[in-house]
């Protein structure tokens, strides 16, 4: 099972700096990938847009980090083709809305059910 499917974020075993922003030489360097490569990545990839400065520079966030890590991953350590790794990224986004759906779901039936424990109680 690799990282991006049991949840846990490729990010968390690196030691990134505290910053709010990083810029592509730097993402360059954690991802160990040039930096023309990260701005083919966000001409095929939808999911990956770096926030750009006033001045056009790229600014990337930690989840852009975790996103450039888990393309990273399925291209070169589990061989995907762009295309695959496209599908399996858009499957991640389906599976992860369903269960936001869910999740939802069951909040407001526990606030329905505590609604109608109230009214049993008197209240």
């Amino acid at each position: 099972m690799s990282d991006s499917e049991d949840g846990k974020s490729p990010q968390l075993a690196l030691n990134l700096p505290d910053k709010m922003f990083y810029k592509i030489s730097d993402v360059a360097a954690i991802a160990g990938i040039e930096t023309h490569v990260l701005r083919y990545w966000e001409t095929e990839f939808p999911e990956l847009t770096p926030r750009k400065s006033q001045s056009g520079r790229r600014l990337y966030s930690r989840q852009d980090i975790d996103l450039v890590l888990e393309i990273k991953s399925l291209l070169y350590d589990e061989g995907f083709s762009i295309a695959g790794a496209k599908k399996r990224l858009q499957k991640r986004k389906k599976t992860a809305s369903e269960q936001d759906a869910i999740i939802e779901a069951v909040r407001q039936t526990k606030k329905g059910l505590a609604d109608i424990l109230g009214i049993l109680n008197g209240g």
